[in-house]
């Protein structure tokens, strides 16, 4: 059994990437977008949530706004592949790939480098808080520089979730 990684893995990321960011812990749990906005006391589209997929034999990692949901059908087109192809990651994939658990899944600091692509509404918001390594832990983090520790790529990944 692979030991997931901790906070403190991502708050030393952090610190790497030369970033003076520093991780905020909360009493009450942060492990859905809902949860963590509200904790805050922000809007629920800043939220920065880390999803974990396996697309056909390939791991990557969807940076989503909390008020949408990645779709299948827009991976499935992106990376032109059946829908049936686009599955999320069981817990353990994600700690063994990625090192965290999934609730608590953060942006960056990843166990192995796994590609990253960022729903392009995240945009709407300059700050946007992403996991920290478990589901009591946040951090913010401007969206450009999101997008450019991680490499990611900024794509149209995701759909509004209806209320």
């Amino acid at each position: 059994m692979i030991e997931p990684l901790t906070t403190t893995d991502v708050q030393n990321a952090l610190q790497s990437l030369g970033l003076s960011i520093q991780i905020q812990t909360f009493s009450s749990s942060t492990r859905t977008a809902q949860e963590a906005a509200d904790a805050i006391g922000t809007p629920l589209g800043s939220i920065a949530k880390s999803i974990v997929f396996r697309i056909v034999d390939q791991i990557i990692v969807v940076i989503t706004a909390g008020d949408h949901r990645v779709s299948d059908r827009k991976l499935a087109t992106l990376f032109d592949v059946s829908r049936k192809k686009i599955k999320i990651a069981s817990a353990e994939q994600c700690i063994k790939i990625v090192g965290y658990a999934p609730g608590g899944v953060p942006p960056l600091g990843h166990r192995t480098k796994v590609p990253i692509y960022i729903d392009q509404t995240l945009a709407r918001f300059n700050i946007v808080y992403g996991a920290a390594g478990s589901p009591y832990t946040i951090f913010p983090i401007e969206f450009k520089t999101l997008v450019k520790i991680t490499e990611g790529i900024v794509a149209d990944v995701a759909s509004p979730i209806e209320s």
